[in-house]
């Protein structure tokens, strides 16, 4: 689905994040992108989505060069990216209100592109039709974040863009909303590729965890994690194996586990 072919970026007057970097992701794979700050996560998802382009080198999603951002496409930021102003029904519509004006393809309009009963269908399925009426301050951190899961899920997308979504979460939260978003990926099919700065989360997320070094990123790291979102994977010896291992490559010192488990990365 996703090919980088000698991808080179920089911001202007910086040393390149990215130089001749290559990466293939399969259509239904779900992937964590783990690294030092200002290593280029972010970065890397923004290029994904069409924000920013490549210096050097290309993208391709399915196989079409990447030029601008793509309407099958769906980012998720870690503020949430909601209107104070509108209500969650309102905000979760916003997505398909702008797609209306500017089509599928971003230059002309449809009719009746996408029907409006994606809404009250996503805003079921994540819980969220009790507080349709409500504004984004008056509802709880992981009902802001399922609100953006709807209006991006509402838009059919088939590639998930997510940069540090779960990081301000309370660990009952995070990990309920973690387990959501693998379930609906499986269930939709979709591409995931998840930024996190969190060991444990990349472990328990990405089926394929790329590890970014400090700039500018040449070589790629991926480790296979096959059981990845499957019961009891978090308790797993494979899973610690993991986290330790990632800990090395990443020259931090591995924490001691606490009473209340592993430490110090969320």
């Amino acid at each position: 689905m996703i090919n980088i072919q000698s991808l080179t970026f920089n911001y202007q007057h910086n040393i390149p994040l990215f130089s001749g970097f290559d990466l293939s992701i399969s259509r239904g794979e779900t992937w964590s992108v783990l690294g030092p700050s200002g290593c280029g996560k972010t970065t890397l998802l923004y290029l994904l989505a069409g924000l920013r382009q490549p210096t050097s080198g290309q993208i391709s999603i399915d196989s079409e060069v990447l030029t601008r951002p793509r309407p099958h496409s769906g980012l998720i930021l870690q503020d949430y990216g909601l209107l104070p102003w509108s209500t969650v029904y309102e905000n979760v519509e916003l997505g398909i209100r702008v797609r209306d004006f500017y089509g599928p393809d971003g230059k002309h309009t449809p009719d009746n592109y996408l029907p409006k009963d994606n809404i009250d269908h996503w805003l079921s399925r994540l819980g969220l039709s009790e507080v349709v009426d409500k504004f984004p301050s008056q509802i709880s951190g992981g009902q802001r974040q399922r609100t953006a899961i709807a209006r991006t899920l509402a838009l059919e997308p088939d590639l998930l863009l997510m940069d540090e979504p779960f990081s301000s979460l309370d660990a009952i939260t995070r990990e309920d909303l973690q387990n959501l978003t693998l379930s609906l990926c499986a269930e939709q099919n979709l591409t995931l590729v998840i930024v996190t700065h969190a060991i444990e989360e990349a472990a328990a997320l990405g089926k394929k965890i790329l590890l970014l070094d400090a700039a500018p990123n040449q070589n790629t790291r991926v480790f296979d994690n096959p059981n990845a979102g499957q019961k009891n994977h978090r308790g797993s010896q494979a899973y610690h194996d993991l986290c330790d291992l990632l800990w090395k490559e990443m020259q931090i010192p591995s924490p001691q586990p606490s009473p209340e488990g592993r430490g110090g990365t969320q």
